[in-house]
């Protein structure tokens, strides 16, 4: 009887893929449109370029996520990573009950689905069936006869490891590279944009010879082909920043003649398409294209295919959560023209000390200028506290450099963009506005998205509003820090700690609150570092509210007084349970700590 309904199953599954398109994902890492035919002369990308030329790019694409694990998060889900508290760098958080990732759907219809070979997924269930194969071994080619494929290639050479890899012959004239005005004029800074030029050329081969590979088989014809950067390039303040710069990406659909009903509007060989896209919408494209309606939990939508939705996108948008060791909370807003960026914890600066973005020269020689006084006024932002809006004009100031918050001529540019961000943090419930360790301990195992489905959030973003908003009086922060739901609590505190107020009166008493998420940002905000070290060992707390106090207590390094030698005699190995890239968090903290 299994083995009759599994032949069926099989059955059915075939014949719902007979004549499907194939589709083929080209895709690669750390680079945004720095291609010839988005207009960059410095750029050397003739088989992107061809590509292109067959077929169309889109102008305006977002990676949601300026770095790879929430971006594929993402792309993977179909959903936004913060709608399922997944936005923080190595989360791993299950996902929600009944949910699948897209090549769970697309194998049920048939398709043979393979990824060659990074995943980097913040998600739990990511290793249970998903793919056919994932490995550097996987391809279309050992499908079954006749049957359909997806198979995704994906390009390392241009990730930010590989711009500092040296020894390196540079190709491209250093003294030619097109330096952002926020970046320093050293020959640092021109070696790593060279050499990140240098390989995207080097991946733009690699990609020739993939499309050369599927012609040679006689598959051209019926595969579709993407192309596009897992999110913007791998330098400082473009990797990990939602500003457009860290999220702008190349996006270019090839589709042949035999499937050009199911293209995107507007498509035509070498069209440039000004519709609002984003990682979350490649999910639901994909299924629609193989003819599947895309299930309703998906928050993307379809740009093309059977099933492409009506509507375009008006807004599309951006976060940032943990990278790696260090907290922030930034959200970001475009309708195309301007970038709204909402600071959430503008008491820290944009360039956090962080381990790994420090490994490379141009990051350092930048810091390095910054704390001997010799930058200008632009270039020293980056290493200063963060204003708590921006409003940017990429018509006419691409790189966002000028912040437009109180001019009266942009008011109206702003409120639209803030109201388009308030609604869609509503709408997806963001649990990113919840603390990580007080998330931890409301979903324990379970998936946070289901867990806290009770949590009032609503008032949870009314709160972080309020702390992150210098312009409103402490005074207004009272009701906060008395309510009963821990997070409200916490942007009560943090909205102290942002404005510099230790209110010894009202603060200490949170320093025996239940939530430890409290607890540490009340004890930060007093420079209460006893507080702190009962938060602080990763052997004896949950590894969240260690990785939380730990960052406290790197930020007031400078005053641990009497408790010194015991702050750097904490723990600097997690757990073996913890997930591998995940423990090596505290390590680094505790480096910094103890420099």
């Amino acid at each position: 009887m299994i083995r009759t309904l599994a032949a069926l199953f099989f059955t059915a599954a075939a014949a719902f893929a007979a004549d499907r398109p194939n589709i083929l994902w080209l895709t690669s890492e750390d680079n945004g449109p720095h291609y010839g035919c988005y207009g960059d002369a410095y750029a050397v990308t003739p088989n992107i370029d061809a590509l292109a030329a067959r077929g169309i790019r889109f102008k305006r694409a977002w990676s949601n996520a300026p770095v790879c694990a929430p971006a594929r998060t993402c792309l993977i889900s179909g959903r936004w990573a913060p709608a399922d508290a997944a936005e923080h760098m190595r989360s791993m958080v299950p996902m929600p009950q009944g949910h699948q990732m897209y090549p769970q759907v697309l194998r049920a219809a048939g398709y043979y689905c393979t990824n060659n070979s990074k995943e980097d997924y913040n998600l739990a269930s990511s290793k249970k069936g998903v793919w056919d194969e994932s490995s550097g071994k996987a391809h279309w080619k050992n499908r079954a006869p006749g049957q359909p494929f997806f198979a995704i290639f994906n390009d390392t050479v241009t990730h930010e490891s590989q711009i500092r890899r040296r020894p390196h012959t540079l190709i491209h004239d250093p003294a030619k590279a097109p330096l952002p005005p926020f970046h320093p004029d050293t020959p640092e800074v021109r070696h790593d944009w060279a050499q990140y030029y240098d390989n995207i050329t080097t991946m733009d081969a690699a990609l020739g010879k993939k499309i050369a590979e599927l012609e040679a088989a006689g598959l051209a014809e019926d595969t579709i082909i993407m192309q596009y950067g897992d999110h913007g390039p791998g330098m400082a303040r473009f990797k990990r920043w939602p500003y457009n710069s860290g999220l702008q990406v190349g996006l270019i659909m090839h589709f042949p003649e035999k499937w050009k009903h199911l293209a995107p509007k507007g498509y035509a060989p070498g069209a440039a398409s000004d519709e609002l896209v984003q990682f979350i919408d490649l999910a639901p494209t994909l299924l629609s294209i193989a003819g599947i309606q895309p299930p309703a939990y998906m928050q993307g939508r379809a740009i093309c295919g059977s099933h492409a939705a009506a509507t375009p996108n008006n807004f599309i948008h951006g976060f940032r959560g943990r990278m790696d060791e260090r907290y922030d909370c930034t959200r970001s807003t475009t309708d195309g023209r301007y970038v709204y960026v909402r600071q959430l914890m503008p008491h820290l600066p944009y360039g956090q000390f962080l381990n790994y973005m420090f490994q490379q020269a141009s990051t350092r020689v930048w810091s390095d200028l910054h704390a001997q006084g010799k930058l200008t006024e632009l270039q020293s932002r980056f290493w200063l506290p963060k204003p708590s809006e921006e409003l940017y004009d990429l018509q006419n100031d691409p790189w966002e450099t000028q912040n437009l918050i109180g001019s009266q001529q942009h008011a109206s540019d702003l409120e639209r963009l803030r109201a388009a961000q308030d609604a869609w943090l509503l709408q997806t419930r963001d649990l990113g506005l919840i603390p990580e360790s007080e998330r931890f301990a409301i979903a324990k195992d379970a998936s946070p998205a289901d867990a806290c489905k009770d949590q009032p959030f609503h008032e949870i973003l009314d709160a972080a509003k309020l702390a992150a908003n210098r312009a409103q009086g402490s005074e207004k922060l009272s009701p906060l820090l008395q309510h009963a739901n821990a997070s409200i609590r916490y942007w009560g505190v943090m909205g102290h700690l942002i404005r510099g107020d230790a209110n010894a009166a009202v603060l200490k008493p949170l320093l025996s609150d239940p939530s430890p998420s409290v607890r540490i940002a009340a004890a930060e905000t007093l420079d209460s570092i006893e507080t702190l070290l009962a938060s602080a060992n990763v052997d004896e707390k949950p590894y969240t509210e260690a990785l939380e106090a730990l960052n406290a207590l790197d930020r007031l390094k400078s005053k641990l007084g009497p408790s010194k030698s015991a702050v750097l005699a904490l723990p600097d190995k997690a757990p073996s349970s913890i997930e591998k890239r995940l423990k090596e968090y505290v390590t680094r903290l505790m480096e910094h700590i103890r420099e």
